[in-house]
């Protein structure tokens, strides 16, 4: 069983990314600028914003982080108009999740496409669904790097989504299946109406688990020398931990472990190429590389 270090990965290609801003700024080229936007105190949003920021800063971009303990969803729209207009900002994240009395769909909406590096926006999505240039989401653009750097095969590979998410699930599939690589693979997207889930994840070469519900894939739904991606990650209280809690993936992973030929931790996995990917994305509006159709 070898591990797939995400934390490693996703280091190495953060030192491109700081090679590249180097090269920008050598050549007289524009330092990425990466905009935040976090509401609320919910814990782990705030950690997830904190380390975002901490990467920008290793590879060299500014960010800006604009907080609000509570806002209007009025109030808030106005803020992402802002920032579309601002020809310093190329890309623009709003860290989820909302507050209730906010509409997701139309805060993405807003989002002007070319800035939306989190892949969301409707107009990346459909170009993505349509193979065509996009702001692919980062989640499943960190685990294509992933595979990639691992050289895993996925041509002709069985790959068994569990979680049919529109940030993850969803688009992963979509980009598995595709003619590419990583790619080429016969997907299989399951959810949580799919019957005899089990039965589906023992024919996977590939098993990506998304749903965030702790240890929900256990040995006997892993076929031997599996690939598995474990995205989930919930935090269970633990006393015994300096911080209070500890973090679960969706797999079962001391039960699972031995079965596979490689496998995600969790934390150290897919979390830090996610990042990776979404800096990624910023890099490549500061280049002028990122096509999106109007």
């Amino acid at each position: 069983m070898i591990l797939l270090d995400g934390k490693s990965t996703a280091a190495a290609i953060q030192e491109r990314l700081s090679q590249q801003v180097h090269m920008l700024q050598v050549s007289g080229g524009k330092v990425p600028h990466l905009a935040v936007i976090l509401i609320g105190d919910d814990p782990a949003s705030h950690t997830y914003v904190a380390a975002k920021l901490k990467a920008c800063q290793e590879v060299g971009f500014q960010s800006t982080l604009m907080q609000y303990a509570n806002i209007r969803e009025a109030a808030l729209l106005r803020h992402i108009e802002q920032v579309n207009e601002d020809p310093t900002i190329d890309g623009l994240i709003v860290q989820l999740p909302l507050p209730q009395h906010v509409d997701v769909q139309e805060i993405i909406y807003h989002i002007r496409p070319e800035k939306d590096v989190d892949g969301f926006h409707p107009m990346n999505y459909g170009c993505m669904a349509r193979n065509l240039p996009a702001h692919v989401p980062a989640t499943p653009l960190g685990i294509l790097a992933l595979l990639d750097h691992y050289q895993i095969e996925t041509s002709g590979k069985h790959c068994v989504i569990v979680g049919r998410s529109r940030t993850v699930g969803a688009p992963l599939s979509i980009l598995m299946s595709r003619n590419s690589d990583p790619g080429n693979a016969t997907v299989t997207l399951c959810h949580s109406h799919t019957q005899h889930l089990d039965q589906l994840t023992r024919q996977a070469d590939i098993l990506v688990a998304a749903v965030g519900q702790p240890r929900l894939i256990t040995a006997g739904m892993v076929k031997e020398g599996a690939v598995v991606i474990d995205v989930g990650i919930t935090r269970e209280s633990d006393t015994t931990r300096k911080l209070g809690y500890r973090l679960l993936g969706d797999v079962d992973f001391a039960q699972v472990a031995p079965r596979c030929s490689y496998i995600t931790p969790v934390p150290g996995g897919v979390g830090p190429m996610t990042i990776a990917a979404l800096l990624s994305n910023t890099l490549r509006v500061a280049q002028n590389q990122v096509y999106v159709p109007s």
